[in-house]
């Protein structure tokens, strides 16, 4: 008598399903057979890669990549672009700084030199007018002796000549008199008086 025997349906390791009722399950629903086990590992896989510790070697060695790259940018780049905007206004303050200073120098030198023309101009005004009231005085003094020296010349030749007229005077006073007592003494005595008798009573009155 012949055995009957009966196969057994391989069974699923993963869920203890038979392999080919899933593959037919699989088929019923539009799943390809070979991914369900496939999609079973990776629900039990779960959270995100750069978390998981077998993903970190490659995550550091791009995090130092990543580093190097800015570190070059920012050495080569930015930083240099930085000082050189920096070096730039503090040289352009340093030399604004400079320039205010030099010009601040030369507003007080000319404030200085100005004042020192002014201080010689006050004292050459001042020479000036000392030097004119000296020559006008001088003037005046010299004009006061002239004055003074034709005056007294004047008077000396005005003295003189009253002196002369005086002289004159005083010999025609005495011929008059001499005349006038000649008259007198001819009416008086009825004889006439010469000359030198009127000039000898003349001078014994």
């Amino acid at each position: 008598m012949a055995t009957e025997t009966h196969s057994a349906s391989p069974v699923d390791a993963s869920d203890g399903v038979p392999a080919a009722e899933a593959a037919h399950a699989a088929s019923d629903h539009g799943v390809p057979a070979g991914t369900t086990e496939a999609a079973g590992h990776g629900e039990g896989g779960g959270g995100l890669p750069q978390f998981q510790f077998e993903y970190w070697g490659g995550q550091i060695v791009w995090l130092l990549i990543l580093f190097a790259i800015l570190y070059v940018l920012f050495a080569r780049v930015f930083v240099p672009r930085f000082r050189a905007v920096a070096d730039t206004r503090a040289q352009t303050i340093a030399d604004a700084l400079s320039e205010a200073r030099r010009v601040q120098a030369e507003a007080d030198a000319k404030a200085e030199a100005v004042k020192s023309d002014i201080d010689k101009a006050r004292a050459d005004a001042r020479k000036l007018v000392a030097d004119a009231r000296a020559k006008a005085s001088d003037e005046m003094a010299k004009t006061q002796a002239a004055q003074d020296a034709e005056l007294s010349a004047q008077i000396d030749k005005a003295e003189v000549r009253i002196r002369g007229l005086r002289d004159q005077a005083m010999t025609n006073v005495g011929g008059i008199a001499a005349e006038t007592a000649s008259s007198i003494v001819a009416k008086l005595t009825g004889k006439p008086v010469t000359a030198a008798e009127a000039k000898a009573a003349e001078g014994v009155a």
